[in-house]
């Protein structure tokens, strides 16, 4: 099998000649391993996107995950200068706005003029804004959408890599956009205060989130993972997942599936109390599923639970594990956790969440080792 033909056939559920192996990787970490500009790593397509295609190559990931898309191929005319110092890379703008790169880190903006602060009690449909032009990356951190190249860094990364590797689009959860509209104090006295409000803005969210996926799908990536890392249980009950999240992203979701792409959700955190309830978003699968203590996933209890719902992508611990054990330990966990993903259709080894920025290249490299000694499905 391809790298690609492994993955697709997991998240079809269909069997593998052995279990793929597709990580997602923190801004920190692909800065440190490759040891480029920051600035230009977050704001130039190429610098990006090959940079994704290197670090491919370097771990022999099964495929790519492309977690930004609309770069600006002119964004340099709108820069003044760039210079370094100690902790950062800082690009200043011809507007005044100064945006600091760590080189381990994402980066954070000081903007020249500062932002009016949304008053929620006051808000009306004809203040949202009229089209998606930005990811939350983070709170306060928006990376922006160039109308003309949404996909710009996606169609070059299919193009070079060709058929060989797995391609996954991001998208993110209205959820996500919520918080981040109107700030997260403000998310959590508004679910209680003014829910309706709430689910006003979550349709008008998810109606620009669905079409932009929609365009996605037509770039000929192979899965949109649909980012909502707020919608666990250390954030809202089962009950408010119901209400605020499941709706909206099963509308999504159904929308990629329709155009033959699979969706799979990425939730953060301890997701136990909800692993069935995010299926019914019409997803082919979830990302994550923290063990403990990250999250409250058992591996064996998921595999069981989730049966041919869907695929599973996880559930490597890059904190406890992969950046503060030796490579006995990381041998040892993967052993058992192959073990298990092999009990089951449709299982991806991965990272739970982000590769940690300071993680050892040597121990990622592992990753491969153990799945080609012990990932081999017979």
């Amino acid at each position: 099998m391809t790298p690609r033909e492994r993955i697709n056939a997991a998240m079809n559920l269909m069997p593998v000649d052995k279990i793929p192996l597709m990580c997602q990787l923190s801004i920190g970490h692909m800065l440190m391993q490759l040891k480029t500009s920051p600035v230009e790593f977050w704001f130039d397509p190429f610098t990006f996107a090959n940079g994704l295609i290197k670090l491919r190559e370097m771990y022999d990931f099964d495929g790519i995950l492309i977690s930004l898309h609309g770069h600006d191929p002119n964004w340099r005319d709108n820069i003044d200068r760039i210079y370094s110092t100690e902790e950062y890379e800082i690009a200043e703008w011809k507007n005044g706005d100064k945006t600091f790169c760590p080189y381990n880190d994402l980066p954070y903006f000081e903007f020249n003029k500062q932002k009016e602060e949304i008053d929620f009690t006051q808000l009306t449909k004809d203040d949202l804004p009229k089209e998606l032009n930005y990811i939350p990356v983070s709170q306060n951190l928006h990376f922006h959408i160039n109308s003309y190249h949404k996909f710009d860094v996606i169609d070059y990364i299919i193009k070079k890599t060709g058929n060989n590797y797995s391609i996954h689009g991001e998208i993110t959860s209205p959820f996500d956009y919520l918080l981040d509209f109107i700030g997260l104090d403000n998310s959590m006295l508004a679910l209680i205060d003014d829910p309706d409000k709430c689910l006003m803005i979550l349709s008008h969210f998810t109606k620009m989130i669905k079409q932009l996926a929609i365009e996605m799908c037509d770039t000929g990536i192979d899965a949109i993972k649909i980012s909502s890392p707020f919608a666990g249980s250390g954030f809202i009950s089962p009950d408010d997942y119901q209400t605020f999240v499941l709706p909206f992203e099963k509308e999504i979701a159904g929308a990629i599936r329709k155009k033959n792409v699979h969706a799979y959700t990425h939730t953060c955190g301890a997701i136990n109390d909800r692993l069935e309830l995010m299926f019914e978003a019409g997803i082919s699968g979830i990302e994550c599923l923290d063990p403990p203590p990250l999250g409250n996933v058992e591996l064996s209890e998921a595999v069981e639970r989730i049966g041919d719902k869907g695929f599973i992508k996880g559930n490597i611990d890059s904190v406890n594990l992969l950046l503060n054990s030796n490579e006995e330990e990381i041998t040892d966990d993967l052993k058992r956790r192959i073990e298990i993903g092999k009990q089951k259709k449709g299982f991806i080894l991965s990272t739970a969440c982000s590769i940690a920025p300071p993680v050892k290249k040597g121990n990622i490299l592992l990753l491969r080792k153990i799945v080609d000694k012990y990932g081999v499905v017979k």
